[in-house]
């Protein structure tokens, strides 16, 4: 994966801001901008810590609020983040507005008492996902908080063990998609156990390990009233559907461990090098293969899993499984996906425009390797496939340390501001960055 320039360019700055300045709207921070935009804050002289491309700048928008996950920013800018919980404090949706306009949040309200990761937001509605159920919340253009208390779109999900934490995305047809991650590894006898067979058929796939669709507009659904839309994906937490086709995509967490639980098949090196993080395009009714295959980049196929009698190179069953669109470096964690369709002041260059940006976690199983991820990846597009290689376009996020325990921030959730900008959070400082393009207006 090739890495972006890391060069500085402020070029133009002063005169955007200046041109801003005389064309944004003046008023409230409601209904009255919705439809104009305001002046382009001042990004901060270090980037708030990132390493960006040319022409581009960030700032710090909030800081320290919590473990935040996915986000989304409304028409006139306030912006929704889902707070996870944990053992020591309860999550909550929060609330954001720059009622200023110099970037950053003053107003901070905390939504509910219980916590979650995924989140969407139309016209009427702000959608939240707890560990175990969908709400909706009432909203009105331009007020901050809900206009009532939220009805429940879904309950009683699965959220025993691993990968509870739920992420949605709202289809064209009225569907909500929900990822609904296994429990485990890879569907062993005994979790992460060495020499452990895999259940077979595995019993998880019946209620997770894949994306079930739900009406949006019906309420106190069970996950039975919903359709399993796709099966044998072990957590795809990055979840999205394409802003012009409506179709759905995904990049899934791989599954671990290969060379501690099958060391006679694996070394240490090889394991920190598989199995590729996948990018699906997501269709009805496909299996992705979990937990039976895995995707060998280095190979550039799916194989069959040890625990279902593979060695690394068999293929067998994994034949029917599909392939990913993209192939990413193993381990990295991808927790959020975004289309990049941004118009206004602050849009990034042409050839952003229809590609995919990826927040990666970052890595715990790379040893002895460096750990890796800890970023944000573009991945280009041509229409509904890549047409490039994927690069890292934001870095620096984990500081001096790139492990889980010692980074200071790790990429959660990705979403578009109306005037162009790319905000990114952070659920190990609870941070939240606002990227803008500031350079060559006329590439």
């Amino acid at each position: 994966m090739r890495r972006r320039d890391d060069r500085r360019t402020r070029s133009g700055l002063l005169v955007f801001c200046t041109l801003l300045l005389a064309s944004a709207a003046t008023g409230c921070r409601g209904e009255a901008q919705i439809a104009s935009h305001p002046p382009a804050p001042a990004c901060d002289p270090d980037d708030g810590g990132l390493t960006l491309p040319p022409g581009f700048c960030a700032l710090v928008v909030a800081d320290g609020i919590g473990p935040a996950r996915h986000l989304a920013v409304a028409p006139n800018g306030d912006i929704y983040v889902a707070l996870l919980n944990r053992r020591d404090a309860p999550g909550a949706l929060l609330a954001l507005r720059d009622e200023d306009g110099d970037g950053r949040a003053e107003i901070q309200e905390r939504i509910g008492e219980n916590g979650g990761s995924g989140i969407a937001l139309d016209r009427e509605y702000l959608y939240f996902a707890t560990d175990d159920a969908v709400l909706r919340y009432p909203i009105t253009p331009g007020q901050l908080l809900p206009a009532g208390p939220p009805d429940t779109i879904v309950s009683g999900l699965p959220a025993d063990r691993s990968h509870r934490a739920k992420t949605i995305a709202l289809g064209r047809d009225g569907r909500i998609f929900v990822n609904i991650g296994s429990p485990s590894n890879a569907c062993q006898e005994r979790d992460r156990t060495a020499g452990s067979p895999g259940l077979d058929p595995c019993p998880e796939l019946e209620t997770r390990a894949g994306i079930w669709s739900f009406q949006a507009d019906r309420l106190r659904q069970r996950q039975a009233d919903g359709e399993r839309y796709a099966t044998g994906i072990r957590n795809a937490v990055a979840l999205t559907t394409h802003p012009v086709t409506g179709e759905l995509y995904a990049v899934q967490h791989g599954r671990d461990q290969l060379a501690a639980n099958w060391p006679e098949l694996f070394t240490v090196e090889q394991n920190a090098e598989l199995p590729a993080e996948e990018f699906f395009h997501v269709e009805r009714g496909a299996d992705y293969g979990w937990p039976y295959c895995y995707y060998d980049g280095l190979q550039q196929k799916k194989v069959l899993a040890p625990e279902y009698g593979g060695n690394g190179r068999t293929i067998g069953r994994c034949a029917e499984a599909r392939d990913p669109l993209v192939a990413l470096p193993a381990h990295w964690g991808p927790n959020a996906l975004l289309f990049y369709s941004g118009t206004g002041p602050a849009a990034f260059p042409a050839e952003y425009r229809g590609g995919a940006f990826i927040a990666f976690h970052g890595s715990w199983n790379r040893a002895p390797l460096e750990q890796q991820g800890y970023n944000v990846v573009f991945v280009p597009f041509d229409g509904p496939r890549p047409s490039g290689e994927p690069s890292v376009f934001a870095d620096g996020f984990a500081g001096e340390a790139r492990d889980p325990r010692g980074a200071s921030h790790r990429p959660a959730g990705l979403a578009e501001g109306p005037d162009g900008s790319l905000y990114i959070s952070d659920d190990a400082g609870g941070r939240i960055w606002r990227i803008l393009y500031v350079g060559d207006r006329s590439r």
